[in-house]
């Protein structure tokens, strides 16, 4: 009788202890792109985040759909990528609760010095991806189904070419990260789409540059919504949405824009609201 006496008072503790221990664990899962954290932009903002509200974040770094995928299987409280379109498929399949537009930046068409393709120089992405093929100048993609791949993809068809449908020799698919498909292009001398923020935080530059830029075709959107607890009631709400609301926030959002890399801002905030 003693020993189960003893239990049951060990039990009891337990559950007393459970909601204090809960309260005490003040930190969330946050997906997201390679992006936000291969460019530095997390290691940035995330200390401010943290001596604002003393809740630690951990990043799982994925390409976009993978990301969500995360995302709709409860593994994260919080989604930060970007590809609008699944973005917003995502709410409305009722996985995320709400999405924010957080930042943008843009996609440029990184290439070899050598120029294989004579596009340097030029403004408009389509033709410059229309000279890749009629050269058939190598070309990395990522095929990793993340916002830059997906971007990469919607800028084939609107040139009218399917490398991804045809694979053509001198298109290769890696399935990795912008990293690895920056140090792929590198080794190859090959053409590949970047986002800016990775780019500028690519430390091995000496056979690449910037081919393309500027073409408002090659805006870069980012978002951030919250999982929904109705779908998985272990997401951490209050938590998740304080930082969301400190990342549009004004503070949060000047912390974005303080995120430098030899003087060049690399994400620019344009938090406005909620776009679901």
């Amino acid at each position: 009788m003693k020993a189960h006496g003893l239990l049951i008072a060990f039990a009891a503790t337990l559950l007393l202890l459970t909601p204090q221990a809960q309260a005490q664990d003040k930190s969330i899962v946050v997906a997201s792109t390679t992006s936000t954290q291969d460019s530095g932009l997390f290691g940035h903002i995330l200390p401010m985040f943290k001596a604002k509200t003393g809740i630690d974040v951990k990043v799982i770094s994925q390409g976009t759909g993978q990301a969500i995928d995360t995302g709709r299987r409860g593994d994260a409280d919080v989604v930060f990528v970007h590809a609008k379109a699944q973005e917003e498929k995502f709410v409305a399949e009722g996985f995320g609760v709400r999405r924010f537009d957080v930042m943008y930046n843009d996609f440029i068409l990184i290439g070899p010095k050598s120029d294989p393709a004579g596009v340097k120089g030029g403004k408009d992405i389509v033709t410059a991806l229309k000279a890749i093929e009629a050269k058939a100048s190598p070309f990395v993609s990522r095929g990793d189904k993340s916002g830059t791949h997906a971007a990469e993809l919607a800028l084939w068809k609107v040139a009218s070419i399917d490398p991804a449908g045809t694979k053509p020799s001198w298109y290769r698919e890696i399935g990795q990260g912008m990293g690895a498909a920056l140090n792929t292009a590198s080794a190859m001398g090959a053409y590949v789409l970047s986002d800016r923020g990775t780019w500028l935080a690519f430390k091995t530059r000496d056979a690449l540059e910037i081919s393309i830029e500027g073409d408002k075709r090659l805006f870069n959107q980012y978002g951030i919504i919250l999982v929904n607890p109705e779908k998985h009631a272990h997401a951490k709400k209050e938590l998740g949405q304080a930082f969301i609301d400190w990342v549009i926030s004004k503070e949060g959002q000047a912390a974005i824009a303080s995120h430098t890399i030899n003087g060049e801002q690399l994400f620019f905030p344009n938090a406005g609201g909620a776009t679901n």
